[in-house]
């Protein structure tokens, strides 16, 4: 080199040197003068081979022209007739030159590779999706290495190994889903010991271990050169990077240093993308809470809402009605209330519906509100005590209105509880009620004697007071049933009392109710019937049910109590318990017990349609019947009796049969009959 910069100090001094800028082109060949003297001391490059061959060199370098043209340049002047010592020091020069231009290459490759880099650095840090950003990092590898495939295995904590993520120039299945374990081929020895591993031919190189699974993938993928460099974060391994040819390829200190510089970008953006992807989950996880907060704290505003617009109606002392109204308009549908017996309490925005018993049986056993065909039920209870159902139309899920949220379900929930303490107010001022009722009801059943005869305007202004018209006819029902459920009997039967407008109680051990006729000669025989098969129903449990009546004035109530009495006691002696009846309908048994025997009434009710028979067509029905039976039932001893054929006889018989029924003559019928007809014969008489 000391030789370049003396023929460079001498070209410049000499007459007519040329500067090297002005020389021609390497690329136009030699000098066209061709080879000049051998001899140093020439005044020109031209007459000197080793001083034009440095000159040469030199614009070479600065042209950046490829090596053989350099070594070219030695040759030249060797062939040109220099000296020996001229021609080594040229040699000397190329030589030279060949390393100042490799190292200019590697310089240059450098630039390139850190260019790449910052930009591979710039790409990563404008992505956000961690997918994004893998992709870019394994097509930046594979394109700044110029391998065949590039690839990338991120560890997995929880397995223990390492997993194939991202591909870029692979066309196999098997190779895309491999799994490798710590230590396993060069990846898992990589993922294992945080140090890069290279192989020219990973096929038949023994310093890894092998495993069936990773063979047959990277056989199937035709990969031989394997080079794989840790992903690192601080001091864990996240994953691998990879970079891999189909043919035998030997990666040399530069591509190592290359992949693991872009290893360290790639890992500092997964860490930044997983971060970022943590904090967007972690927004979405709080925008989620704030909404569940939000839609809680607006729940909590409706529920407390509600509270005090439901806790005011029940203060005010608000009906049923009113409650089904405010929560009708508070949940945007129907509502309909029932009692427990199935009755009908409130219904508002609603067609009639029947009583949900489905519903509410698996309401209260759930505890739950629930919906059934397309409506929501709720048991109203008070403690394990079934009051009733609450149920709520137009929002069930076969309605295809919105459906009932939560919280308006815990608000309905909450409507049939504040359903129940209505209820059980009702009761309990019925109940107030009923036990004024019932001294009440004392009163009018104890016998009179003179001093209370006195006092039946006081007894006809209380029961006025308690909407009770004493001035009207009423009939008096005794009911009995087993002793364990006589109270559940008194319960009902004041449902029914108010219901009737009438009064109920139990009376010395008996429950009683006073009821007022529908019309003045009402008879409560089948008031008593009917009675005694609802409640026997609803009790589960035969109720006896005994009437008299009706009863037109307070002093006599307590003779029609006395009646129905010996009426619930004749029909247990007659086997009819469960049964319900007046002494009237007990036939002569009940004339016998009665106190005021209605004998007109009896022998109409037995014998009636056959002396209207008599009367209309003037024929002797009655008359046969007697005579019939005053022998015994003999046809021929009644037809002489009556003088006529005995034919004749038996065609009265068989009209009477027509008239009476198929059971005229049955024991307990001709037993009724001969009585009827003795009283019949008396009245007459």
């Amino acid at each position: 080199m000391g030789l370049v910069n003396d023929a460079n100090h001498h070209d410049a001094t000499a007459p007519g040197a040329t500067t090297p800028g002005a020389l021609p082109s390497y690329a136009t060949g030699p000098d066209p003068a061709g080879p000049g003297p051998t001899d140093l001391d020439t005044t020109g490059p031209d007459s000197n081979p080793a001083a034009a061959a440095l000159s040469g060199l030199l614009r070479l370098l600065a042209e950046g022209a490829p090596a053989e043209h350099l070594t070219a340049a030695a040759a030249r002047a060797r062939d040109g007739g220099a000296r020996a010592a001229d021609a080594a020091l040229v040699e000397e020069a190329a030589r030279a030159a060949l390393g100042i231009r490799r190292t200019l290459d590697q310089h240059r490759r450098r630039e390139a590779e850190l260019t790449a880099l910052f930009d591979t650095a710039g790409d990563l840090a404008a992505l956000r999706d961690l997918d994004s950003v893998l992709r870019a990092i394994v097509r930046r590898a594979r394109t700044l290495l110029g391998t065949d495939v590039a690839y990338l295995t991120l560890n997995d904590p929880a397995v223990g190994d390492t997993f194939m993520r991202v591909t870029d120039g692979s066309v196999s299945a098997a190779f895309q889903q491999l799994r490798l374990g710590m230590g396993e081929g060069l990846g898992g020895l990589v993922a294992q010991t945080a140090r890069p591993y290279a192989s020219s031919d990973y096929r038949a190189d023994g310093r890894f271990r092998h495993t069936t699974a990773i063979d047959r993938g990277v056989g199937e993928e035709g990969i031989r050169g394997i080079l794989g460099v840790p992903l690192r974060v601080g001091t864990r391994v996240i994953g691998v990077l990879y970079a891999a040819d189909r043919a035998v390829r030997a990666f040399a200190p530069d591509a190592v240093a290359l992949l693991s510089s872009l290893a360290d970008h790639a890992a500092v953006a997964i860490d930044g993308a997983r971060l970022l992807e943590e904090t967007r989950a972690a927004l979405v996880d709080l925008n989620e809470a704030n909404e569940t907060v939000r839609a809680h704290s607006e729940a909590m505003r409706l529920a407390t809402e509600t509270h005090d617009r439901l806790t005011e109606l029940v203060l005010r002392g608000g009906e049923i009605e009113d409650l089904a109204r405010e929560v009708a308009a508070l949940l945007g549908g129907g509502i309909v209330i029932h009692d427990v017996d199935g009755t009908e309490l409130a219904r508002v925005a609603s067609e009639p519906i029947a009583p949900p018993v489905r519903g509410a049986a698996e309401s209260r056993s759930g505890g739950r509100a629930v919906p059934v065909d397309g409506t929501w039920v709720w048991a109203v209870l008070a403690g394990p005590e079934l009051l009733g159902s609450i149920a709520l139309t137009g929002r069930g899920p076969l309605t295809g209105q919105a459906p009932l949220t939560d919280s308006e379900r815990r608000l309905f929930e909450r409507a049939g509880l504040v359903t129940a303490l209505l209820l059980l107010l009702r009761r309990s001022i019925a109940e107030a009620e009923d036990r004024v009722r019932g001294e009440l009801l004392g009163d009018l059943l104890t016998p009179q004697d003179g001093d209370r005869a006195r006092d039946a305007g006081s007894l006809t202004l209380r029961a006025r007071r308690l909407g009770l018209d004493l001035a009207r006819p009423h009939s008096v029902l005794v009911l009995h049933c087993e002793e364990a459920v006589r109270a559940r009997l008194a319960a009902e039967t004041a449902r029914r009392a108010r219901a009737l407008r009438g009064l109920s109680g139990v009376y010395e051990g008996r429950v009683v109710l006073v009821a007022p006729a529908l019309v003045p000669d009402d008879r409560p025989g089948p008031v008593a019937r009917t009675l005694a098969a609802e409640l026997g129903r609803v009790l589960e449990t035969p109720v006896t049910v005994g009437a008299a009546g009706p009863a037109d004035r307070p002093g006599v109530l307590s003779a029609a109590h006395a009646e129905a009495l010996r009426c619930v006691e004749a029909l247990h002696t007659l086997g009819r318990t469960g049964h319900g009846a007046a002494l009237p309908d007990l036939g002569f048994l009940g004339v016998l017990l009665g106190d005021r025997a209605d004998v007109g009434g009896y022998v109409e009710r037995v014998l009636g349609p056959v002396i209207a028979y008599d009367d209309r067509r003037g024929t002797e029905l009655v008359r046969t019947l007697d005579a019939y039976y005053a022998h015994g039932g003999s046809l021929s001893q009644a037809k002489d009796a009556l003088h006529v054929h005995v034919n004749t006889v038996v065609q009265r018989l068989e009209r009477i049969r027509r008239l009476l029924g198929d059971d005229w003559n049955s024991p307990a019928s001709a037993l009724e009959l001969q009585l009827a007809l003795r009283l019949h014969g008396l009245s007459d008489r």
